[in-house]
C-alpha cells in the first residue's frame, strides 16, 4: 500500500530518473505480462452544470504506459468508428459535432431525441468491453494488461477500493476504449437509418416528427440498457425542438435556415469565469 501511494505523489518532473532508473524492470514485467498497474487516485472536479464529475488519475508512470498502448492502439481503431463520432479523435472537434447537427435540422428534421447516459464511465461492462478489445487484439499481453488497468482499483484516502467495472474517466486510455464501446451503438443507429450525432456519452437523433421521436426514444432506450447493459438517465433525456436542448454549449435558431447561437447556460458560465 505505501508504494501505491507513493507512486502518486510522484509527477512527470520525477519521470526521466524513474524511467531511467526502472525502464528495463518495467520493460521485462511488459513483456512477460507481469506488470501490475496501481490503483488510481480518485479526484472531483466540478460539472458546468453543478455538481461533481469523479476522475480517476493514474500515477505517471501508468500514464506513460496507457498513452504508448493508446498510440498503438487509436490508428489502428479509430478509422473504424462511425463517421457520426466527433469525440476524443484525431481530427474531430465539438465544433465539427455542433455543425453536423445544424445540417440535420437544416435538412427538416425539427425534433431531437437528447439522450444522456447516466454517469457513463463508471457503468461500462467489463466483460462486454474486453470482449470488443479481444475482437480487435490478438497479443493476450495487451489484453491482460488492459483489464488490469480496468480493475487496479481507487485510492479514495488512502483506503484501497475495487473496481468491480466503468473506465476511469483521467486515463489516456479511457477515451479510446469508450469510443469502443459506445462504437455498437453507433452501428445500431446507422443500420436504422437514423440522422444522429455523437460526442462521447452525448448523442442526439434527429427525427421529423414527436411521433417518429417518441418511438426512437423508447426503442433506443431499450436497445441502451438491454444490450450494452448501461443505463439512459430519464431526466436528464428529453424529446424536444433543437433550439429548446443545448448541444456542447450551443444550439440552432428556431429559423428556416437555423443558425448556430450559444446556449445561455454557456453565456452564465463564461460571463462568470470573467467575473472570477
Amino acid at each position: 500500500m505505501l508504494t501505491q501511494i507513493i507512486g502518486h505523489y510522484l509527477t512527470v518532473r520525477h519521470l526521466p530518473g524513474i524511467l531511467e532508473a526502472r525502464w528495463p524492470e518495467i520493460e521485462n514485467q511488459l513483456l512477460e505480462g507481469r506488470y501490475q498497474p496501481q490503483p488510481v487516485r480518485q479526484v472531483q472536479i466540478p460539472k458546468p452544470a453543478g455538481g461533481t464529475r469523479d476522475l480517476g488519475i493514474p500515477t505517471v508512470i501508468d500514464r506513460v504506459i496507457q498513452q504508448a498502448v493508446l498510440q498503438r492502439l487509436q490508428p489502428l481503431w479509430d478509422p473504424t468508428f462511425s463517421k457520426h463520432s466527433y469525440g476524443f479523435r484525431p481530427g474531430c472537434s465539438a465544433h465539427q459535432a455542433v455543425a453536423a447537427a445544424q445540417a440535420h435540422v437544416s435538412e427538416g428534421h425539427p425534433f431531437v431525441v437528447d439522450l444522456d447516459l447516466a454517469k457513463f464511465f463508471d457503468r461500462v461492462d467489463y466483460d462486454r468491453l474486453m470482449a470488443a478489445v479481444a475482437a480487435r487484439v490478438s497479443d493476450r499481453r495487451v489484453l491482460r494488461l488492459i483489464r488490469k488497468f480496468l480493475t487496479a482499483g481507487v485510492l479514495l484516502g488512502g483506503l484501497l477500493e475495487a473496481s468491480r467495472e466503468g473506465t476511469p474517466q483521467g486515463g489516456p486510455l479511457s477515451p479510446l476504449l469508450s469510443n469502443l464501446v459506445l462504437d455498437e451503438l453507433d452501428r445500431e443507429l446507422e443500420r436504422r437509418g437514423h440522422r444522429f450525432v455523437r460526442y462521447a456519452d452525448d448523442c442526439n437523433i434527429y427525427v421529423r416528427s414527436g411521433a417518429a421521436g417518441r418511438r426512437v426514444m423508447a426503442s433506443i432506450t431499450r436497445f441502451i440498457e438491454r444490450r450494452l447493459k448501461l443505463q439512459v438517465n430519464a431526466e436528464k433525456s428529453a424529446l424536444a425542438h433543437p433550439w429548446q436542448r443545448s448541444f456542447l454549449g450551443f444550439m440552432p435558431t428556431e429559423e428556416t435556415a437555423p443558425r448556430r447561437c450559444i446556449a445561455d447556460k454557456a453565456v452564465v458560465r463564461f460571463k462568470d469565469r470573467v467575473r472570477a
